[in-house]
Parts: structure tokens; sequence; C-alpha cells
């Protein structure tokens, strides 16, 4: 069903979704603290796990994954014009959440949520990917940022070239969002998985 509603409807709901600071919540709930006070300062998955928490840190990411798919997924049941503004709703609220003065996550674990709403081809690819990635550098950022690059480009692949500026737009905001980690990749200093910055 189609209800062809304003697209600005579509990424406030996005965004809405997007914006719960749930590595924030849960930090907090387990007496743990603010996530924002170590390693890179944000709220995502990655930074949690340097709280030496592995299950809060994996819960944190099937979260930030469900609030990516959750929008996209309804987007696509009532408004299926606005499906790419619901995606870059989420990530952008995830990255740029107004309850916390718009300082964020990087959006990879949301993204990847969006990514396996906007077509399992294209989540796939994005988890393979990450997942590669991941296991050859042990750094979290190559593996983010090269995922984001690939889900665009998977997005053409399987048909959904619609997809394409939403997902560009998002991998840029993600990229830009990382420019501190490509220094320290450049000086060869990015931590690695497992080890404190």
């Amino acid at each position: 069903m189609d209800y062809n509603l304003d697209p600005s409807i579509a990424a406030l709901i996005g965004y809405a979704f997007g914006s719960i600071p749930f590595g924030l919540l849960l930090t907090r709930m387990a007496g743990m603290g603010d996530v924002r006070s170590i390693g890179s300062g944000n709220i995502g998955a990655t930074n949690v796990l340097r709280t030496g928490n592995k299950g809060l840190a994996a819960l944190t990411l099937v979260l930030d994954l469900v609030k990516g798919f959750v929008p996209v997924w309804i987007a696509w049941r009532y408004f299926q014009n606005d499906i790419g503004w619901a995606a870059l709703g989420a990530v952008v609220g995830h990255c740029f959440p107004i309850w916390l003065g718009f300082k964020g996550g990087k959006g990879v674990a949301t993204n990847a949520g969006v990514c396996f709403g906007l077509g399992w081809g294209i989540g796939l690819a994005y988890a393979f990917v990450w997942l590669v990635m991941l296991a050859i550098t042990r750094i979290s950022s190559v593996a983010g940022m090269s995922a984001v690059v690939a889900a665009a480009g998977a997005a053409w692949y399987f048909g959904r070239p619609t997809f394409v500026p939403p997902l560009v737009i998002i991998a840029v905001i993600i990229i830009w969002l990382h420019r501190a980690n490509i220094r320290r990749l450049l000086r060869g200093e990015e931590p690695r998985v497992g080890n404190k910055p």
C-alpha cells in the first residue's frame, strides 16, 4: 500500500528511529556510565565494545541494526516512493541525534540495517564486505567504510538504481565521520578490534 506521503514524513520517521541512542542507554542502564567518555567518544557498538562488555556491545549492534531496518520496512509497506528518504533519515538520525546535541555514532551498523531493509541482496553484500575486510584488517573503520561504498554498487547490481543516490549520500556522511580514523590509518595508528585505542 502506497500513501504517497511527502518524502519529509518518511525521512522524519527514519530520523526518529535512527536517533535512539541505544549504546548510551544500554551502558547507562548497565551502570557503566557514559560511553562517550571512553575510546572514540561515540555511541556505536564498536565503542561499547571498548567497555569490555561483549554482550552489551552485541546488543547495541543488534538494536542499531533494527533501528535502521524498521523505518525502511515501514516505508516499503506504506509509502514506497520514499524508501530512500527513510533510509537516509535513519542514518542521519543515528549520526546526528537531536537528543545528544547532534553528536551520535558513525552509522555503520544502522546503515547495515538500512541495507537489509532495502533488499536482502544489498544487505548481504554489505555484511559480506564488512566481515571480509574486518577479518583481513581487524580494523573496524576500514571494514565499515568498505561496506558503505559497496552498498551503493550492490544496489545498482541488484537492479535498484533509485537507491544508489541515498546510499552514496550515506557513504559520504559515514566516510566524513571517519576522517579522524583515516588520519590515524595514514599514520599507522588506527586501533584494531580487541585493542584499546
